[in-house]
């Protein structure tokens, strides 16, 4: 590492912008409500509102993080925040469903330029006894990013409007702005001078976009196709990649690379599993228990917190011992968890709920730090930004399917409508499958944790 650049400021700006990136994903979950009724959306087009947001991101994750690698991390890093910080303002002055969700998008992008590069800056200036600790810090951070959501969020949206969400955002991002740009001196582009593969980025967006949509389209015969052609794009991805001289994506570390591969699998179960308990409860705890936003967010904060107090020291104790078993120990907590969930109804009392969410934040706390601690030590330098960035479309796919499964089940069993009161019982009979469908999801990533096998911390030095 250069001289010039003091570890403790790389963590702290890249812990600045886990942090705002996380606020703003789960803060906007509790406004939902509100967003739906100032708009008049239903549960499927209300879903979007997230949707959009996470389909961006997944898009563009890989080719920016591979970008990155090239033109330089710190600089697409700087560039994202600048997309971030113009589309919040603009979301937060949308005046129809069309701004709000195009907007959204856009965030998105912003997103992926961050997510994509953040991670691969503490990899390149961290070793690997030592960079456990430094993710697990940048992990607790964005957990706790994810704790003040709902109930800062609940805050806003009460007494303030949906809107302020958005817009006592954009001060947080040019404070991030202006601290990389004065404190951060130094850049990391290990693949500085090589190809960016421009047509193998434009068949990933296209085929991981229609994967994504189609599921939104489920159970339409429209949604099918479109899954089967997002599918077979993908197959011609690889193949394309594999013949490229410099690809967006090295399907190498694919082919050689165990932990890699089944890490990264963990990591698309384990979300598609976790991330749509936000939504679902905010839903839940609004409608059916009938909560303020604010009441709902307070509620809801008992997941990320325990998170973030018990994600550092995940991440230390995976610099010691493997990280497969602190990983494979916290999907178990969160299957049991997300099975406790799968009783909701109308009489569960808040002191269960809460207790529910603490189980699922302290396996989420034991999984996510030793899995991308695994994931960036298991690949050579050259790669940091790539590795950041599958590990992030991971992230990010698995949030876009956990949402999908979740608009799905609300296609089968309530349809296009407003969740009124006459809808209520096919709502709660929604959830409790929609948490089912999770639990059986995380037990199987259990066993594709413990299949990655031992991580060999000095091959990648």
């Amino acid at each position: 590492m250069n001289s010039d650049v003091s570890k403790k400021v790389v963590v702290f700006v890249a812990a600045i912008g886990s942090f705002v990136t996380a606020f703003m994903s789960s803060s906007v979950n509790i406004a939902l409500p509100s967003i739906g009724a100032e708009f008049m959306m239903n549960a499927i087009l209300l879903s979007w509102v997230a949707t959009a947001y996470l389909l961006a991101t997944a898009v563009f994750l890989i080719p920016f993080g591979r970008m990155a690698d090239i033109i330089g991390r710190k600089r697409i890093y700087l560039y994202g925040f600048f997309v971030f910080t113009a589309a919040s303002a603009f979301c937060g002055i949308s005046n129809s469903v069309v701004m709000l969700i195009l907007f959204r998008a856009l965030q998105g992008i912003g997103s992926a330029m961050i997510f994509g590069t953040g991670t691969a800056i503490l990899t390149s200036v961290f070793s690997a006894g030592e960079r456990g600790k430094a993710l697990g810090i940048n992990v607790a951070v964005t957990y706790l990013g994810l704790s003040l959501g709902p109930s800062l969020g609940g805050v806003l949206t009460q007494n303030f409007g949906w809107r302020s969400i958005f817009l006592v955002n954009a001060p947080l991002e040019l404070v991030v702005i202006i601290l990389v740009l004065w404190k951060l001196k130094s850049e990391w582009a290990d693949a500085v001078g090589e190809k960016f593969d421009f047509i193998g980025s434009v068949i990933y967006g296209i085929a991981l976009s229609g994967i994504i949509y189609g599921f939104s389209l489920l159970p339409e015969l429209s949604g099918a196709f479109l899954i089967f052609l997002g599918i077979a794009g993908i197959v011609v991805f690889g193949l394309f990649e594999a013949k490229t001289e410099a690809p967006v994506f090295n399907i190498s570390l694919f082919k050689s690379n165990r932990v890699f591969i089944f890490s990264s699998l963990a990591a698309l179960i384990n979300y598609s599993a976790t991330y749509a308990v936000g939504f679902l409860l905010s839903l839940y705890l609004q409608y059916i228990k009938a909560l303020t936003p604010q009441q709902a967010g307070i509620v809801m904060v008992a997941q990320p917190a325990i998170q973030t107090v018990f994600s550092p020291s995940a991440g230390r104790l995976s610099d010691r011992i493997q990280p497969r078993k602190v990983a494979s120990a916290g999907m178990a907590f969160t299957a049991a968890g997300l099975l406790m969930m799968s009783f909701l109804s109308k009489g569960t009392e808040l002191v269960y709920i809460i207790g529910s969410l603490f189980i699922i934040g302290l396996g989420l706390a034991l999984f996510s730090s030793p899995n991308t601690n695994a994931i960036m030590s298991s690949v050579e330098k050259k790669f940091y930004g790539v590795a950041s960035g599958m590990l992030s479309t991971m992230r990010l796919t698995g949030q876009m399917f956990s949402m999908g499964i979740s608009t799905l089940v609300f296609a089968l069993y309530i349809g296009k409508v407003s969740i009124t009161p006459e809808y209520y019982q096919p709502f709660l009979k929604s959830v409790r499958i929609i948490f089912v469908v999770f639990t059986v999801l995380c037990i199987l990533g259990i066993f594709a944790s413990l299949a990655r096998g031992k991580l060999d911390r000095d091959s990648t030095e």
